[in-house]
């Protein structure tokens, strides 16, 4: 007998285990014959993470996905592994010997660090495993992969190698996102763009030799607003220390403003009077007129937009700062570095690995923090007069009565204030305080500087060209459609592919140079010294981007560069499930790998699942607090309700998912409701009858369940097989909530208790019968409550053949379309009845007449069937055929006839009304308040998208209550 109730937290890691003892999960377990293969490969996450809300939304959608398939009789490959994450790992370790105040990684040196490293790993890999165990993940752990280990490197040399021998992968000087504080290139993903309180700096570029020209600014009728000599060019930065580095000034080759100067030179405003250097003023497409000046300052070795520029007007990019992000202190003197600079402006040719090596960082200001820097850089050019002045009421200057301008930095004043009874200037520096938006690194938390250096590329447009023709031509294609189109536009607009790093933590690059400086790139040292002919040779110090390897994913994990026979069974795989910001990071690479060593797309469907935000359409930060962690909700609830929370909200194309303590609550819910529809089945007598057949049952109850079942199991996997998770949760839900548990047990409860023993034992069997589909249909949502009750229910009947996770999928058995619609029609009076004893605030325990008025012979017919299950349900005294409706009463129309409900005596008319019309204001109020918010274009415009789409959702619940208490309004006002 069952347990009155089900405590999730003992019977889930018992099962598991079961199912782990069986060898359940692996490959081909409970496959047919002959079965075609069905693969997915898991999102390798990070070796040390933990299970976050991401993880679990992502592989509750892939195990649906494979519990489904291998009930279906496929031989099913869910491939797990984690990722060796480079510079997340290599920071936890770093982190765990600074806390042990033990030596860090450069007393330790690279072997001894590595070391350390891999003792993490084979301590943490575990954790997030368990964790997805804990989950319910089925995965073939047998399997189990890291992008580290002998079989993956040995794939990622190979890549490597074969790539660099088609000149596919090269070393260059780039510009780079360059992460400070680890001293390393990071990708975009790694870079988080946050908006903080900054201040835009005005200055003046003096032309050189003093020239002049007329500078005129006009109005949009062509009427001159200002006209004045000026002997500078007036710019605007965010980030002063970066004008040392510039190598020119560019306008738009439209702006009538800076013609007579273009082609001239200017000097940098900083920097030794006697030594400043002088740089010319271009023309490009970038600068926008109508922003600041419309000058814009040039320096490709910091900027991304004035790289490109750079590039395109072959103008010198000079680095200025060091690994550190201090300003660089080697090379010669500032002097002799200036003249180099200024050969160039005469015409020299330098590569730009020559340019690299000049430092002009003033000589006072080598080997300062670039913020420090900043400030000196500002004062400098202040006091030499050539900030951009204005009146000291302007409003744009950062201004305070009675005082200097105080710039801030860090939170630390860079000019001092005036005292109380000083008086401040009449004009002051053009400071603007403004809202910037800042890269940071997303582990470091420290501000990421663009920077040239030299680093490993792959020529990513090359690799792109098939994998963008890939998904036109339909051999992989993405769920929803509207990704292809992230896909295309990256695709479209690639750029080589950085793929080397300055860490210690992961697969060095397989490159060896001789004391020339000629490279050997081979897969092992011995080769490479074979190639260099025996000369002494010494590696690239450098690793792979973590994505390098990663890529590989779903052809390395079979086994490749072998021919095993996994691969040759198992690739491509079917379906990649995963989030839309690493389309381009991740998919897009698997694609052009895929394609390029296995002549073959790694997998036919891309399906991007949402990202899930808390209650409020917030991102979850920790931060604001409001993280909601799986594993509590998990021990909590359990988890089978947390995967019917996430199932059932991941709608196809929508971008977030609210999670929630209440949503794992009503997944509790749910499951506790089946658990005691089992319990209840099970002590009136309901046990699975060997043989039994739903087609053979006489009773209209029995054939309707059985008929219903059926388009359940056809709706569940039509959902399924479309990747509209939630559409297949919710059919399921409502037909084991609904049909099943509060209607046909509930009809069936007096063929229980009746004396027909034919019709109670072929009402058990159907029952019986009707659990066991349910658990199959519902298993890969919910998988513990429903192997835990297919092996409980055998009990006291026939038991269950074999585990429930590798039982067949359900078919639909009957089809009753006669018996389906006379049921339908008893619940569908019921519900109605029960509906306007809602709507007219009719007391729960209060019986009312009901007179059916206009009825043919079939609903005649049906109400003399049925009239006990519609007084004892409907909470009815009478049910009468009448010519006419009484007076007072409200109607329901039901099919073709009129079910009346006399209401005199049993409510308060005049205060139902009153209470009604109430209700209905306060609503309309709301309704108007949110959409007179949502016509304001400047509130959809700035708003973030899950606030708007959270006012969005409260109008339209707002209007689904009106509604209702308008259809309640108008049977009040039939009835007078």
């Amino acid at each position: 007998m069952l347990d009155k109730n089900y405590e999730a937290a003992s019977v889930e890691p018992r099962i598991y285990e079961t199912w782990e003892n069986a060898g359940a999960f692996k490959a081909g377990a409970g496959a047919k014959e002959g079965a075609d293969a069905f693969t997915i490969v898991i999102p390798p996450p990070n070796v040390t993470g933990s299970l976050h809300m991401g993880h679990a939304l992502n592989n509750t959608l892939q195990d649906i996905l494979v519990r489904w398939k291998r009930m279906q009789g496929f031989d099913v490959l869910w491939q797990p592994g984690t990722d060796h994450a480079g510079i997340a790992t290599q920071m936890v370790v770093e982190r765990e010997l600074a806390e042990h105040q033990q030596p860090g990684r450069r007393e330790m040196g690279r072997e001894a660090f590595v070391e350390r490293v891999w003792e993490q790993k084979r301590k943490s890999e575990g954790t997030i495993l368990g964790q997805l165990k804990r989950l319910g993940a089925s995965c073939d752990w047998s399997r189990t992969e890291f992008t580290m280990s002998e079989n993956l490197s040995a794939a990622v040399l190979k890549v490597f190698v074969d790539l660099y021998n088609e000149g596919l992968i090269y070393k260059s000087k780039r510009l780079v996102n360059w992460d400070p504080k680890f001293e390393t290139a990071i990708s975009d993903l790694e870079v988080e763009n946050i908006e903080t309180d900054g201040h835009m700096w005005h200055f003046k570029y003096p032309l050189a030799g003093g020239e002049t020209y007329e500078y005129v600014e006009k109005d949009e009728d062509g009427n001159v607003t200002l006209r004045e000599t000026r002997d500078y060019i007036s710019i605007a930065t965010t980030r002063p220390e970066t004008m040392l580095g510039d190598g020119a000034v560019a306008v738009h080759p439209d702006d009538e403003r800076y013609k007579p100067i273009v082609g001239k030179l200017c000097e940098i405003p900083v920097g030794p009077k006697e030594h400043r250097r002088l740089i010319p003023i271009i023309t490009d497409e970038y600068p926008d007129p109508d922003f600041g000046s419309g000058a814009v300052k040039i320096t490709g070795a910091h900027d991304f937009n004035d790289y490109q520029v750079a590039l395109r007007g072959k103008i010198p990019m000079y680095r200025l700062m060091n690994t550190k992000g201090a300003m660089r202190s080697d090379g010669a003197p500032y002097d002799e570095e200036a003249k180099k600079t200024q050969a160039i402006i005469d015409g020299a040719e330098m590569s730009i690995n020559e340019i690299d090596l000049i430092n002009i960082v003033p000589d006072d200001l080598r080997g300062l923090d670039r913020f420090e820097a900043r400030k000196q850089v500002i004062d400098q050019i202040t006091a030499e007069g050539l900030a951009v002045m204005v009146a000291s009421d302007h409003p744009e200057v950062a201004w305070m009565k009675g005082k200097a301008p105080e710039w801030r930095l860090d939170g630390k004043a860079v000019i001092q204030k005036l005292g109380e009874d000083e008086e401040g200037p009449e004009t002051l520096p053009m400071v603007e305080s403004k809202k910037i938006m800042q890269p940071f690194g997303d582990r470091s938390k420290v501000v990421i500087e663009p920077m040239l250096t030299d680093q490993w590329f792959v020529d990513a447009k090359t690799l792109a060209a098939p994998a963008l023709k890939a998904v036109q031509d339909g051999d992989t294609k993405f769920v929803p459609g509207n990704w292809d189109k992230t896909y295309y536009n990256w695709l479209n607009d690639i750029q080589p592919w950085c793929i080397s790093r300055q860490l210690w933590w992961g697969h060095q690059i397989p490159v060896w140079y001789d004391d020339d400086g000629n490279e050997y790139c081979a897969q092992s040292e011995a080769e490479a010294v074979e190639m260099a002919g025996g000369k002494a040779l010494t590696r690239d110090e450098d690793v792979l981007d973590t994505w390098f390897s990663s890529a590989l994913w779903p052809f390395s994990t079979l086994g490749w560069p072998n021919k095993t026979p996994e691969l040759e069974r198992y690739y491509k795989t079917d379906v990649l499930i995963t989030g839309f910001d690493i389309i381009f990071f991740w998919v897009a690479r698997m694609m052009m790998q895929g394609i390029h060593f296995m002549d073959e797309v790694p997998f036919h469907t891309v399906y991007i699942n949402s990202i899930v935000v808390d209650k409020n359409g917030k991102k979850m930060s920790k931060s604001l607090g409001n993280v909601l962690d799986p594993l509590d909700l998990i021990a909590q609830f359990g988890a089978d309700a947390t995967r019917f929370a996430l199932a059932s909200q991941e709608v196809q194309g929508r971008r977030t998912l609210r999670m929630s303590d209440q949503a794992a609550e009503g997944g509790q819910r749910f499951a506790t409701k089946l658990w005691n529809a089992a319990r209840f089945a099970e002590m009136n007598g309901c046990a699975r009858v060997e043989g039994f057949d739903p087609a053979s049952t006489t009773l209209t109850l029995n054939r309707w369940i059985a008929t219903e079942t059926g388009r359940c199991i056809t709706e569940v996997t039509k959902a399924l097989e479309d990747y509209r998770f939630n559409d297949a949760s919710s059919a399921v839900y409502r037909f084991v909530w609904n049909s099943f548990c509060d209607w046909f047990l509930e009809l069936a409860k007096p063929v229980f208790n009746g004396d027909d023993e034919a019709a109670k034992a072929e009402t058990r069997a159907t029952a019986a019968w009707a659990i066991d589909e349910i658990l199959k249909v519902l298993h890969p949502f919910m998988p513990f409550l429903t192997e835990e009750l297919w092996e409980r229910l055998g009990d006291e009947g026939v038991k269950a053949d074999g585990m429930l996770m590798l039982s067949a999928w359900p078919a639909p058995h009957v089809v009753d379309e006669a018996a389906a619609d006379e049921i339908n029609w008893l619940v569908g009076l019921i519900s109605e009845i029960r509906s306007v004893r809602a709507e007219m605030n009719i007391p729960a325990g209060a019986k009312v007449q009901l007179v059916v008025v206009g009825a043919n012979d079939q609903t005649t017919a049906r109400i003399g069937t049925h009239t006990s299950a519609i007084q004892r349900l409907a909470r009815a005294e009478t049910v009468e055929m009448l010519d006419a409706a009484p007076a007072g009463s409200a109607q329901i129309i039901v099919g073709e006839a009129t079910v009346c409900i006399p209401l005199a005596g049993v409510i308060d008319l005049g205060a139902e009304k009153a209470r009604l019309t109430k209700d209905a204001g306060k609503l309309e109020g709301e309704i108007s308040k949110i959409e007179k918010k949502l016509g304001n274009p400047k509130f959809v415009e700035k708003a973030p998208q899950d606030v708007v789409d959270g006012e969005k959702e409260k109008v339209a619940e707002a209007k689904a209550k009106l509604e209702k208490i308008q259809v309640a309004l108008g049977r009040l006002a039939e009835i007078g």
